[in-house]
């Protein structure tokens, strides 16, 4: 990889979420996960498992639907248990 490349990391399905009137269920997740995949997004945070049964299972979609060269990411907290929730979403 270039020195100079710049890698695009999105925090929409996530950080996004939090302002008011702009929440999302899974299927509204998916589709703009695929938006930013379009635009050729490097890293789409995909949100936080731990948080609730929707969003795990909308970070395990994202995971799997993604393009081979993108990664999703998911937030987690320092937290052994955080962390096998974030591992099992992938």
């Amino acid at each position: 990889m270039a020195s100079n490349r710049v890698i695009i990391f999105d925090t929409t399905l996530r950080d996004g979420e939090q302002s008011p009137g702009a929440s999302m269920n899974t299927a509204e997740k998916l589709e703009v996960a695929q938006a930013l995949a379009d635009l050729q997004v490097d890293v789409i945070e995909a949100g936080f498992p731990i948080a609730s049964p929707g969003d795990f299972e909308a970070v395990r979609l994202v995971a799997q639907r993604r393009p081979d060269d993108r990664w999703p990411g998911s937030l987690q907290q320092g937290r052994h248990r955080t962390g096998r929730r974030s591992d099992q979403a992938r």
